[in-house]
């Protein structure tokens, strides 16, 4: 018997893993076994001999993956835009939904008027529906309290939820995400550089900091403020970039070495260049581009051929992208922007984890953490082929089986 698998926790035999190091680098049949939360042994069933210990869960064959890792979404907000989103539909211009109170500050008024404990709540439903489907890892943005407090409070219920369910949370701190209506630009991110981001890196709430670079949003300078204070706490950058125009955020972006820029809908040659430079991933996030019915699409061949790292993400929020299922993003960066499920696959495993700066995960090998997946399907491009079936068998986190208790 082989004496590394006898070393481990707990083992798993008889899986064929996609280890993801290379593409899918699906394999023959091999044993997994965990140590201290970490894959400890790797092994071709080739090379074993049974019988095997009882406590061996032998899995019959059936696809491992890494966990799945969200690596963009707005999870945490209170009150819906299911409105906003009918009026669009009988032809109500944005503009005057704005109007009427609603669009984004119609949510910001509500997650202001909520507590901490009705957020959680909020939350913790559509964390479930992410981890029933196989994400073990998921970044949380604040970026709807839009006050110092209300961007505190959105932050701390994010921890909140890393420590009630078996996931791994990231928390990113978007207070830069449209200007409150109590101050102009400039005097936001002038509380954002000097109070925010100092007070959510000393209290350990902040994993990241993003912006939202655009028209509609914060300029070059006021987001390069952003970035500068980031650094000066120890924080890394990330961005909503080039979704609706062309500001050069990306470029700027990889000037800061930034984990990630998302959207990229008008990303330009010289934004896939800098990404290229810097080593940035760039994040695709298909529900918005769906459910704002774009038809400009992001530059993917030309991101494939620069060799810049692709993920995907959900996005979820509740004004652009209310799709609780990174699955269905999967299946959307397939059918809309042409990813191979190789690819999909890829953006919500090892790339997914590089835009969060999370060397240890996104991968199946010795030495990483012990998050992932046992799947009924036959071969790994079936998760972006088909939505909506359960096929998940076994998810481990940690080196732990976590799918009882997400009823």
């Amino acid at each position: 018997m082989n004496k590394e698998l006898l070393a481990c926790d707990r083992v798993w035999i008889n899986l064929t893993p996609a280890t993801m190091s290379d593409g899918y680098d699906l394999l023959a049949p091999h044993a997994l076994g965990v140590k201290a939360g970490r894959i400890h042994a790797l092994i071709p069933m080739s090379e074993l001999s049974g019988p095997f210990p009882e406590s061996w869960q032998d899995m019959k064959g059936r696809l491992a993956t890494p966990g799945l890792i969200d690596c963009h979404s707005h999870l945490i907000y209170a009150g819906s835009r299911a409105a906003e989103f009918e009026q669009r539909l009988q032809g109500v211009p944005y503009a005057e939904i704005a109007r009427q109170g609603g669009g984004i500050l119609s949510t910001v008024r509500a997650t202001r008027a909520a507590s901490e404990d009705q957020l959680f709540t909020l939350a913790l439903d559509r964390l479930k529906s992410l981890l029933r489907e196989g994400v073990t890892t998921v970044e949380i943005k604040s970026g709807y309290g839009l006050t110092l407090e209300d961007e505190l409070k959105m932050l701390r219920v994010a921890r909140r939820l890393g420590r009630a369910l078996p996931v791994r949370v990231r928390t990113t701190l978007l207070a830069a995400h449209a200007v409150p209506p109590e101050f102009d630009a400039d005097g936001w991110v002038d509380l954002i550089c000097d109070q925010l981001i100092p007070i959510a890196a000393a209290e350990g709430l902040a994993d990241a900091v993003d912006v939202f670079c655009e028209g509609i949003a914060f300029n070059l300078a006021q987001c390069e403020r952003v970035f500068a204070a980031a650094r000066a706490h120890g924080l890394p950058v990330k961005g909503h970039m080039e979704q609706l125009s062309n500001l050069g955020g990306s470029a700027l972006a990889a000037r800061y070495r930034a984990l990630s820029v998302d959207h990229l809908e008008h990303l330009d040659a010289a934004g896939i260049t800098a990404l290229a430079e810097s080593g940035t991933v760039a994040v695709l996030l298909p529900g918005a581009f769906y459910f704002l019915r774009d038809t400009n699409l992001p530059p993917v061949q030309a991101l494939r051929e620069a060799g810049v790292p692709i993920a995907v993400a959900s996005d979820i929020n509740p004004g652009t992208s209310p799709l609780v299922s990174l699955r269905l993003a999967m299946n959307m960066a397939c059918t809309l922007f042409r990813l191979t499920p190789e690819e999909a696959l890829c953006g919500v495993t090892r790339h997914g984890a590089t835009a969060l700066g999370a060397a240890g995960l996104g991968q199946l090998k010795v030495g990483m953490e012990a998050d992932f997946l046992v799947w009924s399907c036959a071969h790994p491009a079936e998760l972006a082929y088909q939505v909506g079936v359960d096929q998940l068998v076994a998810r481990v986190v940690k080196g732990q089986e976590t799918l009882g208790g997400l009823a």
